[in-house]
């Protein structure tokens, strides 16, 4: 053991580690891949005389990475795993009475510590490869910080990673030691194989893969950013090799053995091609690899608050990803990294990957925080700090599925689905279906949800749920085992009839009930947004649908998961939530509120009778809908009435309060003010008068400085002629266009807002051409005038041009022929 250690480079700071924890009770460590820190580091410290008997908890982001890292400290120390060295995860499980190092997936801690927050019995925490920012790590980063400020002294933390912004995290531990180590590294050639613009990613890998075995010697480990791709390479690589090279895919859905595998040397004198997603960036060793491809892609997920969707987005990878992927080549002998983007690329790429507080569903996250009693995640210590939109939506999701009160609180429904182990939807329907003797078939279709690729990959998840229960293979068996253990913990299970996976999933997704509508394949949800399935689809011609996966941006939103129901199973299960009332709506088409007698169910309506036409506050409450659906430009706002928003804006934008802001979208937010009131007797946007609209926008503005609104901003400006001529106040500064002859005579320059604020004189010919533009009238009489009347003459001579204009008298006629 005392040869491994030193032999690795981080063996070097291994004392400066043990004085930092003496000392101290966080550290972090930065060390590059290949310098030892997973393995190395959890042993050196069984030896540091603060452990005591304690264990030590070493994190890792990934499966594989845990079952990888225990084994590998299991070697050194000449054992086998589950005795000094274990691991834990969701499927499995391999420690024992003398297990002193515990391998945890980030996602087991969290409920490890959130169950017991003095964590008995363990003496240090370990966070490896810190820098991919999952969730799970920064929500166990916070809360064991939490725990040892309040709870445990004694406890010593270490953040350990390859790539990191090791000043923010030491700030967040009270300024901890920061010890960095050297790599060890072979020289690496990194060279690049821009990808044609269009090509696949797949066709480009392929070739590259072909050239360098033909090339070079060693095998190769290929990073491409998903399942599918990995899958359409491998078909265009099938045929190209002889026996001795073996190709192979790596990704998280495969089973322990087909990932086993990937990660073995191959058989003495063959070859092996690695086709790998992001899994294989960090943590774990291929041995053999000295060239790596990477098409600078991978697949990241992105949770909008607005639709309370999560999607998979290619995006490029962050310049960290792209030095870790190129730094496997180098781990056992000199390499080759090839890239297949242009050099030039490179220093677009984002620093890092954005961590998963900032883009993921938090109704899990904030579930957690409630049961450590905390509403507000600003009171712990995060190096993000959540969005608030993406907490509200967590928030409101809790509500709905009773797990929270409005305090935030956690209630008892929401203490048991916490013990769970399931994201808060499927808890929620595990749970409620445990109450009707459903809970091993809920669980079972809970598990199917959460562990990709079992049953298939069939969009129907009755056709997924029947394969699941018969499928053979490790994965399915433990994956079976782990939902019988949901169901025993949900409550007794006796059902007196077969459970649907429909009627299952509404308890869980209540807003995704889905109703066909607009064709085959077309649904509408019962939070009114839409989704799609293929029309080859067996699915897309049910009736009614409960949505458990979808994807894609607002309004194109494409249909990954779901299972049939009927209305009546709604009607049975959901009761309590369809309304029967009469409603007003806006037609579109025919531009009038129309009223109807619906039942729904959210945005869904299963019946409707018409009813008369309606008017009064609710009728202009769905004339207002309309504007709000067709933008303002529909209102027939008058000559007169344009200008009076135009001058309300004007002072707003130049003044300020108490004066409103008269802009599209603050009109549209305001419509409830100066709109519906004004409509009681209105049926269509054709009824609406401008004299309605003007009576609204002066009702924005304060009784007391109404009368004011003339004084500041008049609508008119009366010449010395007597003309009047409109002023236009659209623009940043109040503005006159006027002929030049009618301020013949004129001293001072014309202003708005009390002699506050200039006109913007638009000067114009007698042929009503601009001439120039001035905020200085008598600065012009005295200085570029003379220029303008040598030009102006010529062209008007029939038209009056006075040397000295500020004793001139105004005139709007030419003068009379012959003078």
């Amino acid at each position: 053991m005392d040869a491994g250690l030193s032999r690795l480079p981080v063996s070097a700071v291994l004392p400066d580690l043990s004085d930092a924890l003496s000392r101290g009770r966080c550290a972090v460590l930065a060390a590059p891949p290949g310098a030892g820190k997973t393995t190395l580091v959890p042993l050196h410290l069984l030896n540091q005389p603060w452990r005591g008997d304690g264990r030590i908890i070493l994190l890792e982001p990934r499966r594989l990475a845990a079952r990888a890292a225990a084994g590998r400290m299991a070697e050194l120390l000449g054992e086998e795993i589950g005795e000094t060295v274990g691991y834990r995860m969701r499927l499995e499980s391999r420690v024992s009475a003398k297990t002193r190092i515990e391998v945890l997936t980030e996602g087991v801690f969290a409920r490890m510590i959130i169950d017991d927050p003095e964590l008995s019995g363990v003496a240090a925490v370990l966070f490896d490869e810190f820098h991919e920012r999952s969730l799970d790590a920064d929500l166990g980063l916070a809360l064991a910080l939490d725990a040892q400020s309040a709870l445990r002294a004694d406890l010593r933390i270490v953040v350990m990673s390859a790539t990191l912004d090791v000043a923010r995290v030491s700030r967040l531990m009270d300024d901890a030691a920061v010890i960095e180590s050297a790599g060890r590294s072979y020289p690496i050639d990194v060279r690049h194989a821009d990808r044609p613009a269009g090509e696949r990613i797949e066709d480009s890998m392929a070739r590259a893969i072909r050239d360098a075995h033909m090339a070079e010697s060693g095998s190769i480990l290929a990073f491409l950013p998903g399942q599918a791709e990995i899958r359409r390479t491998m078909e265009r690589l099938e045929t190209r090799f002889g026996s001795d090279t073996m190709l192979v895919p790596l990704y998280g859905n495969l089973t322990q053995r087909e990932q086993d595998a990937a990660i073995r040397p191959p058989p003495e004198g063959k070859r092996k091609i690695v086709l790998a997603t992001s899994i294989a960036e960090t943590s774990i060793t291929i041995d053999g690899v000295r060239i790596v491809i990477d098409s600078g892609l991978q697949r990241l997920p992105v949770f909008e608050a607005s639709t309370g969707i999560t999607r998979l987005e290619t995006v490029r990878v962050s310049r960290a990803s792209a030095d870790q992927r190129a730094g496997r080549a180098g781990r056992t002998e000199p390499g080759i990294a090839v890239r297949l983007w242009h050099a030039g690329q490179t220093a677009a790429l984002p620093a890092f990957t954005p961590p998963q507080i900032l883009a993921s569903d938090l109704s899990g996250f904030v579930l957690d925080l409630a049961q450590w009693g905390v509403t507000d995640p600003s009171t712990l210590r995060f190096i993000d700090q959540p969005p608030i939109a993406s907490l509200e939506e967590a928030r409101a999701l809790l509500r709905l599925l009773g797990a929270i009160d409005g305090g935030g609180g956690l209630t008892a429904i929401g203490r048991r689905m916490r013990a769970l182990a399931l994201p808060p939807r499927l808890a929620a329907m595990v749970i409620n279906a445990a109450g009707e003797g459903h809970g091993r078939a809920a669980a079972q279709l809970a598990v199917l949800l959460t562990e990709q690729g079992l049953g298939g990959t069939s969009i129907d998840l009755e056709e997924r749920l029947r394969r699941f229960k018969g499928e053979r293979g490790e994965r399915a068996e433990a994956s079976r085992k782990l939902a019988a253990r949901i169901a025993a913990a949900a409550g007794p299970d006796a059902p007196v009839c077969p459970a649907q996976p429909g009627a299952l999933l509404m308890h869980a997704f209540p807003d995704r009930i889905a109703l066909q509508r607009g064709g085959r394949g077309r649904f509408v949800m019962a939070n009114g947004r839409g989704a799609e399935l293929p029309e080859t689809e067996a699915l897309a011609g049910s009736p009614m649908l409960v949505i458990a996966d979808l994807t894609g941006q607002a309004g194109r939103q494409r249909i990954l998961s779901a299972a049939q129901i009927s209305r009546a199973a709604v009607e049975a299960e959901m009761g309590h939530d369809i309304v029967r009332e009469d409603q007003c709506v806006f037609d579109p088409a025919s531009r009038q509120v129309r009223a109807r007698k619906v039942t729904r169910l959210g945005a869904l309506v299963f019946d409707e009778t018409p009813l008369p036409r309606p008017i009064g506050t609710k009728a202009a409450q769905a004339l207002a809908e309309g504007v709000r659906q067709l933008g303002l430009q529909v209102l027939p706002f008058s000559k007169s009435g344009g200008q009076l928003r135009e001058r309300i804006g004007f002072l707003h934008r130049s003044v300020g309060d108490p004066w409103p802001d008269t802009g599209d979208d603050a009109l549209l937010a305001r419509l409830d003010e100066w709109f519906i009131p004004f409509q009681a007797q209105t049926r269509g946007l054709d009824d609406v008068t401008p004299a309605s609209l003007s009576d609204g926008l002066m009702a924005l503005v304060p009784y007391e400085v109404q009368r004011d609104l003339d004084r500041l901003v008049p609508t008119h400006f009366e010449a010395p002629t007597g003309q009047r001529h409109p002023i236009r106040y659209d623009g940043a500064e109040p503005t006159l266009a006027i002929r030049v002859q009618e301020l013949f005579g004129l001293r001072q320059h014309p202003t708005v807002a009390g002699g506050r604020l200039p006109l913007l004189l638009e000067l114009l010919s007698p042929a009503h051409r601009p001439i120039q533009t001035t905020r200085d009238l008598p600065g012009f009489w005295a200085g570029s005038w003379k220029e303008v009347r040598a030009d102006m003459r010529g062209r008007y001579p029939r038209h009056p041009w006075p040397e000295n204009p500020a004793d001139a008298a105004p005139t709007t006629r030419a003068k009379p022929r012959g003078t």
